[in-house]
């Protein structure tokens, strides 16, 4: 349930979009499945819930399956794709200090994917990388209407801040969806003031782009979108975190 922090973005610069949301939760959480496991299946399932919803552009909201899936999706999709990059070139652009923190699931840190990503645009900053599979499962139960404690967060801050270099970092890259929907907690528990960076608003900017690109008239208001989940959600907790969004 990661892609809400997206679709907050994209909801706040395009109001009049509709929204649909395809929900892979037969198969959460991805970060601990191995790629061999994942980008087929990423690809089956958001080809059939394009499919499903006839939706005009797909937002694959999750790092890790966009670092695994984006080419192929491209391959089989005629719609365009856009994904979700840890926002490592921003950060490394605007650290004051040289040395950010990139966040992330364990899967995204170990990917080959991250690793280049970061040789390429670090640009010489020091980049800590600071696995946090918890997180993923604290978000969700923020969704859910429990409270993250500082307790549940002082093992991550402990990992970006005591770790060597971590008291010259100023900036964090939230490089998972999931992890924006903590970002309040994260600033309100760290030890000190740094900035926490995510990709929502670009992302959200990239689908304004696709749109004028498409030459895409968008009405007022946004129609009845819906919400697809590749398992049932008996206890309608899925449906719950969606509240925000018109939804059917």
């Amino acid at each position: 349930m990661g892609a809400i922090s997206i679709a907050r973005e994209i909801r706040t610069l395009l109001p009049g979009l509709t929204l649909h949301f395809g929900i892979d939760n037969g198969f959460f959480p991805y970060g601990d499945k191995t790629e061999q496991q994942l980008r087929p299946r990423i690809v089956d399932t958001a080809g059939r819930m394009m499919a499903r919803s006839r939706a005009d552009i797909l937002v694959v909201g999750c790092n890790t399956a966009s670092t695994l899936a984006l080419p192929q999706l491209r391959e089989v999709l005629a719609q365009p794709v856009v994904g979700v990059v840890p926002a490592v070139k921003p950060a490394a652009a605007a650290s004051g200090t040289g040395t950010i923190a990139l966040i992330a699931t364990e899967g995204t840190v170990n990917r080959k994917y991250t690793h280049d990503l970061i040789e390429e645009f670090a640009n010489g900053a020091q980049v800590i990388n600071v696995p946090a599979p918890e997180l993923v499962r604290l978000a969700e139960a923020k969704l859910r209407g429990e409270p993250a404690t500082a307790e549940d967060l002082a093992p991550v801050l402990s990992r970006i801040f005591d770790a060597p270099g971590g008291d010259k970092v100023d900036i964090a890259v939230l490089a998972c969806t999931h992890f924006p929907l903590l970002r309040d907690e994260l600033d309100r528990c760290a030890p000190r003031h740094i900035q926490w960076l995510d990709s929502g608003a670009a992302i959200a900017r990239r689908v304004q782009w696709w749109l004028e690109e498409l030459k895409f008239a968008l009405p007022a208001n946004p129609g009845s979108g819906l919400l697809l989940t590749s398992a049932p959600d008996p206890d309608y907790k899925i449906g719950q975190a969606f509240a925000g969004f018109e939804l059917v």
